[in-house]
Order: structure tokens, then C-alpha cells, then sequence
């Protein structure tokens, strides 16, 4: 059972919340991360003998999680999300190879300890950098993402945001740096 867990729940609210777990073999602990969808999770760390010890954390953590009436979100039951920048060049340059895995680093760690999904892939694609990302919650994601680039200084200004349901390709705008009404891979 190595890798992350990563389940939700919905409250009688309607909020949607999160756990997720996983062991850090360097630092020989099982790590439990929680909280609301979309907000600075908790995290709580638990040193762990040997690897036996940490799937044994694993299991009776997916466990608690099952009892507690958290499940997993299927992939087709989630959204994409696309962070886009425009570009100068067609294939980009070596400038825009470093904003792709500079923006690509901040989103992954930020979306995940809030509990918004993953960063999936990222591709250059007709003079545009887009970073695909999987999600539950469309609108809290593309918020995260504004926040997260401009707090990065990532070119906020070059940055527009298309998402669309899993198996679709009709993506809609959702924010553009830039005066537009369409969004286009």
C-alpha cells in the first residue's frame, strides 16, 4: 500500500474536506495531511520503526478513512483545470522552459496542501505554456492558482485560466490577465 491515500468527504454543509497520507522514507515517518478543500491543511507526523510499521499506519489509516465516509474522487468525477501563459515563440524558449517548472513546483506544492487535486502535465503548445491540472473544485482551484502565481511573482499578467469537466475538451474561461471572453488549448 506505499504511494499517497488521498480521500474526501462531504459534510452536512456541503463542505468538501480531505485526507491524505503517505510515508517519508527519508525522514522515517508516516504523514497524515487534513482539512477543508481549498484551505492550509493540517499536518500531524508520526515516526515509524521500519517499513512494516509504516503500512501498517498506511492500512489502518484507509480504515479509519473508509469508516469515517471518506472515499476517493474517480478521475471522471473531477475537473481540468489550465494555468496558460502566452508566449513569444511557438515552442518557447529556454526562459520559458524555467517559468514552466518554476510555476509547475509552486502549483503542485500548493494545490496539495490544500487539498485541490494534482498538477498532471504541462506542455508547449502553438505559443502557449499550458499546466494541466486535475481537480474536485473548479472554482477554488483557479482562485489557488491566482494566488499561488502571484505570490510567486510567476508573470501574473501573461496568465489565463480554462477549465473544463474531465472528459471534455470545451474548456471556458475562467480568468485572463488579458482582456478575452474564449480559451483555447
Amino acid at each position: 500500500m506505499s504511494g499517497i491515500i488521498c480521500v474526501y468527504k462531504r459534510d452536512e454543509e456541503g463542505v468538501l474536506h480531505f485526507r491524505e497520507a503517505w510515508i517519508d522514507e527519508e525522514y522515517s515517518e508516516f504523514v497524515m495531511n487534513h482539512g477543508v478543500v481549498g484551505h492550509q491543511s493540517k499536518t500531524e507526523e508520526t515516526d515509524v520503526a521500519d517499513p512494516d510499521a509504516g503500512e501498517s499506519l498506511m492500512e489502518a489509516f484507509a480504515a479509519q478513512c473508509a469508516e469515517d465516509g471518506y472515499a476517493e474522487i474517480p478521475e471522471e468525477e473531477q475537473s481540468w483545470v489550465v494555468a496558460q501563459y502566452a508566449l513569444k515563440t511557438k515552442e518557447g524558449t529556454s526562459r520559458d522552459r524555467y517559468l514552466e517548472e518554476k510555476a509547475k513546483d509552486a502549483l503542485i506544492s500548493h494545490l496539495a496542501w490544500r487539498g485541490l487535486g494534482v498538477v498532471d502535465r504541462s506542455e508547449f503548445s502553438d505559443a502557449k505554456l499550458n499546466i494541466f491540472c486535475l481537480t474536485p473544485d473548479v472554482a477554488k482551484t483557479v482562485n489557488a492558482i491566482k494566488v499561488c502565481i502571484r505570490g510567486e511573482a510567476l508573470d501574473f499578467t501573461k496568465l489565463s485560466i480554462g477549465a473544463a469537466p474531465y472528459g471534455s475538451t470545451d474548456y471556458k474561461l475562467k480568468h485572463s490577465a488579458k482582456p478575452s471572453s474564449s480559451f483555447s488549448l
